[in-house]
């Protein structure tokens, strides 16, 4: 009952305060008929205040978000399924869910007609121009008389969340250097004794299928030998975002990091749709989430994408190395930097000399505060031995990325012709 009165609305407020205004003018003036008119609104207000006390409905909530990874610019649509497990409220149910300020508007709904087992679905769109990780939820739901008396609130607890991704944009086939690795067995090597026939084959090991064995190779070398399963192979490639605040210029949406993020997505879904797996550092190293692709495991570059929608700027001056310790392979290194200091060189070169193939995106942050465009970060890069190009604001990543199949380290330098590193068409 008390919740129930602290839960009047100005109506009924007002209801009341006339109420007993009008009790108390009637008798100082002595009028029936004002006493008869106020003992009616106060007993309206005290009796709608009575029947919601004694409510004890009981609702459910379920909430889903289709789907719930989402590029920016996409739309998702959230879906509420109520359900009515307890007695039927007097009144009309008020819901508004809680979301994001970027993700558009509060929803609010109005449902009527409530009864014990009742159960309705109701559904609404959300969209963000912006990356990140997004809590959808609690919902507050609000019960009201027919009147509009009395309100009493209830929250569920429950959030669902909602990643958006950054923007992508398809990307062309350009030649990229870089040493292919295997997924299964390692790369067949020819023995000293060398035929054809000893290049496909490995030595016995235990739990190997008997059929398996080939017995004038195992003849020749005096121990069991057997047949290598056909295995697919994969190159790997390790993206680069330069993250940190220094870096880069700008604020929000229009920020040289966020056209960085963006780049780096593209680059992803590409490299990923072009076979090669994939894992993703960052100015603070390795990012946990985005580990290499399994072999056998379908090409899918949401972990890639989750961890790209979540990135941040992180205040460290230096770039994170650790990762390129026993890890390393010597593969394709794919970078996105933002403004290169000179303290940066010794690790651009070491990054350069740790990859079969070193290529970047310099993103030039100086257009991004309305500065003249600078070649100096894609000059520093190919001095260090990398293909760079540059990204500006109005550079259309496409032609930027294509840029760099007629772009070499050595024409980065002195404008001399290119390399001659072995290429992987991706």
């Amino acid at each position: 009952m008390r919740e129930a009165l602290a839960g009047l609305t100005v109506r009924g407020r007002a209801f009341l305060t006339a109420g007993i205004t009008a009790i108390v003018c009637s008798i100082i003036l002595d009028q029936s008929t004002l006493a008869r008119v106020g003992v009616l609104l106060l007993a309206l207000t005290l009796i709608t205040v009575a029947l919601l006390a004694r409510n004890r409905y009981r609702l459910t909530l379920v909430r889903t978000v289709t789907p719930q990874l989402v590029a920016a610019g996409q739309p998702a649509r959230v879906t509420l399924t109520l359900a009515n497990d307890g007695l039927a409220p007097n009144g009309v149910l008020l819901l508004e869910d809680q979301v994001p300020y970027v993700l558009g508007t509060r929803p609010r709904f109005v449902l009527e007609g409530i009864s014990q087992g009742w159960r309705h679905s109701v559904s609404y769109q959300v969209r963000s121009d912006v990356r990140g990780r997004f809590e959808i939820g609690p919902m507050s739901v609000r019960v009201s008389d027919p009147f509009g008396l009395v309100e009493l609130g209830r929250t569920f607890r429950t959030t669902v969340p909602l990643t958006v991704t950054p923007r992508t944009v398809p990307l062309a086939h350009i030649p990229l250097g870089g040493a292919w690795t295997g997924s299964g067995d390692n790369r067949p090597r020819a023995f000293a004794t060398g035929s054809a026939e000893d290049v496909t084959v490995r030595e016995y090991r235990q739990g190997d299928d008997l059929r398996r064995v080939h017995w004038r190779s195992s003849a020749k070398l005096g121990e069991l030998m057997v047949r290598r399963e056909e295995q697919p192979w994969q190159s790997r490639a390790t993206l680069f975002l330069d993250n940190r605040t220094i870096a880069h210029r700008g604020q929000g949406i229009a920020s040289s990091l966020e056209a960085a993020v963006s780049a780096a997505a593209s680059i992803a879904v590409h490299l990923t749709h072009r076979g090669f797996a994939v894992r993703l550092v960052t100015a603070t190293g390795e990012e946990a989430g985005s580990a290499w692709h399994v072999r056998g495991a379908d090409l899918n570059t949401g972990p890639l994408l989750e961890s790209l929608a979540v990135v941040q700027p992180v205040g460290q001056p230096r770039l994170d190395t650790s990762w390129l310790g026993e890890g390393a392979h010597g593969g394709l290194t794919v970078a996105v930097f933002g403004a290169v200091e000179a303290t940066d060189l010794p690790v651009l070169r070491r990054m350069q000399h740790h990859a079969g193939s070193a290529v970047a995106v310099a993103v030039d942050v100086g257009a991004w505060i309305g500065a003249a465009p600078s070649a100096d970060t894609t000059r520093l890069l190919g001095q260090q031995g990398w293909r760079a190009a540059a990204l500006r604001p109005r550079d259309r990543l496409e032609a930027v990325w294509q840029e760099l199949a007629h772009t070499s380290a050595q024409s980065s330098r002195s404008g001399s012709s290119r390399g001659t590193q072995p290429e992987v068409h991706a």
